[in-house]
């Protein structure tokens, strides 16, 4: 069998500096106090780096960035946000070469931990070689790793796993030690000149779900950009949300262009519907919890919109009326029924977030319902802060949302579905609902999925997704708590 063992850093990874990922686990794990230490230390590192001593700049990222974190918190970090900043830094030239062979093997640095979710899933790899955390009786991160030194302790860990006969090629950097075990070495940039065996995989898995606040990966001059902008953040976020409370809906696009925010709208959207009639379903791709905000803005009317689970704190701080379903599918029907009766209603069939180019399933209990269907394609752009969450504090969304220097949203209407594209005509409603989503996935470019909600958040945070709704007063203290450091 032809085997491979590949270096992750500066080989599969573009980047050779792994201290963007330790400052993602120690912002996602513990917070910003944490960050912006590592962030103090990074000189430290960099000059131990420059001496030759990248082994200790490489412990002492560890220890800060991980000392005192549990186990599992780690862990999901490592399955939820670091797959997706992987992946964007993947070198596609070593891994077509990577890719080709039968045994895949992976050697990193960085704690096996941070890594092996990635690997396994994404790159298909089937065993990986890390350094290894020390773990207390109580599940903690003591900070340290085992083996005086990590390259040695890697190639050991290399040698036992090919006992029988040396691995056929490694890929990595000139200094790596574990090459000299290999029959075949290539070393950074890899070519795909090289020969490849087996079948070749053309690209890695995507990655469709995942989590943390950070839109870019935190290189040092990211991380300063990000911790000297958080005051202002702040500041503006509650600006921003001040006024949207307080204003007209008429009057909003006009102060979000001066607070700093666009809404491009494309397509036409249709009237209220008059007195006496039934009101017109908007049917949306969900990408952030303002999405219903956002389309009541366009049409400068507030427009009910139906929720599935979100806070508490963010149906106080919602500008538009909101109607929370039970998930007991007769109960929802009628309830929905009857916000019809009375006008215009926003929808997310997804009943979900994703923040990647792919739509979910999409319910189909909309399409029962009415046959006044209007199909609206949201997206939108941050620069800084994600607001979305499936593992942090659901109230803190559209704080993280208004906090970016500049978000910018998309709107897209569609026209209305004709009645022999409806349940009128008789059409099954999976086959409404598929179709709806499939020209909203069309219109944005991406790509339609048979994931649910349930799938995202067991990928994402272990859970089906069910929000606790603790009292207002619990929420806004986790509110206070998370943003009081940045003051400090």
């Amino acid at each position: 069998m032809d085997s491979v063992v590949s270096e992750l850093e500066g080989t599969l990874l573009k980047g050779r500096d792994p201290f963007s990922y330790f400052m993602l686990v120690a912002f996602e794990a513990s917070g910003l106090l944490r960050f912006a230490l590592l962030l103090i230390l990074w000189p430290v590192i960099w000059l131990m780096d420059m001496l030759g001593m990248g082994e200790y700049g490489l412990k002492l990222m560890v220890f800060v960035a991980i000392a005192g974190v549990s186990e599992s918190e780690i862990e999901s970090v490592a399955r939820a946000v670091l797959p997706k900043f992987y992946l964007d830094d993947i070198d596609m030239e070593a891994w077509k070469v990577f890719s080709s062979y039968d045994k895949r093997v992976v050697v990193t640095k960085m704690p096996r931990i941070m890594a092996e979710r990635f690997v396994k899933e994404h790159l298909r790899a089937d065993e990986v070689i890390g350094s290894e955390l020390v773990i207390s009786r109580f599940g903690f991160a003591t900070g340290f790793v085992k083996g005086n030194i990590i390259d040695s302790y890697i190639s050991s860990r290399v040698a036992k796993l090919f006992i029988d006969e040396k691995p056929c090629l490694g890929q990595g950097r000139v200094t790596s030690s574990f090459l000299s075990l290999c029959k075949e070495q290539i070393h950074t940039p890899c070519m795909t000149s090289q020969k490849q065996h087996g079948h070749q995989l053309v690209r890695p898995l995507p990655v469709i779900f995942h989590d943390g606040r950070l839109v870019k990966r935190p290189t040092p001059s990211m991380a300063l950009l990000i911790i000297l902008w958080m005051p202002i953040g702040i500041v503006l976020a509650a600006v921003r949300i001040l006024v949207g409370l307080m204003l007209p809906m008429w009057a909003k696009p006009y102060l979000s262009k001066l607070l700093g925010g666009k809404v491009i709208v494309k397509g036409k959207p249709p009237p209220p519907a008059s007195s006496g009639n039934s009101g017109v379903l908007f049917v949306c791709t969900h990408r952030t919890l303002m999405d219903p905000v956002v389309l009541s803005t366009v049409l400068r009317r507030k427009i009910p919109a139906v929720t599935y689970s979100i806070s508490r704190l963010s149906e106080i701080l919602s500008p538009i009326p909101t109607v929370r379903l039970t998930r007991i599918r007769d109960v929802d029907a009628d309830q929905i029924k009857r916000e019809l009766a009375r006008g215009d209603l926003v929808v997310c069939p997804e009943g979900t977030t994703c923040r990647e180019p792919f739509l979910l399933r999409f319910s189909a209990l909309f399409a029962e319902l009415t046959d006044q269907i209007v199909p609206v394609a949201m997206n939108y752009r941050v620069g800084f802060f994600h607001a979305t969450t499936a593992r942090g504090c659901k109230a803190l969304d559209p704080i993280f949302f208004f906090m970016n220097p500049r978000p910018v949203y998309e709107v897209t209407f569609l026209s209305q579905l004709p009645v022999e594209a409806t349940c009128s005509s008789g059409k099954s409603p999976h086959d409404v609902a598929n179709h709806v989503q499939r020209i909203l996935a069309a219109t944005l470019g991406f790509e339609c999925t048979n994931f649910t909600r349930k799938d995202k958040y067991r990928v994402l945070a272990g859970n089906d997704g069910t929000v606790s709704h603790t009292s207002f007063a619990n929420q806004l203290k986790k509110v206070v708590s998370t943003v009081k450091p940045f003051f400090h």
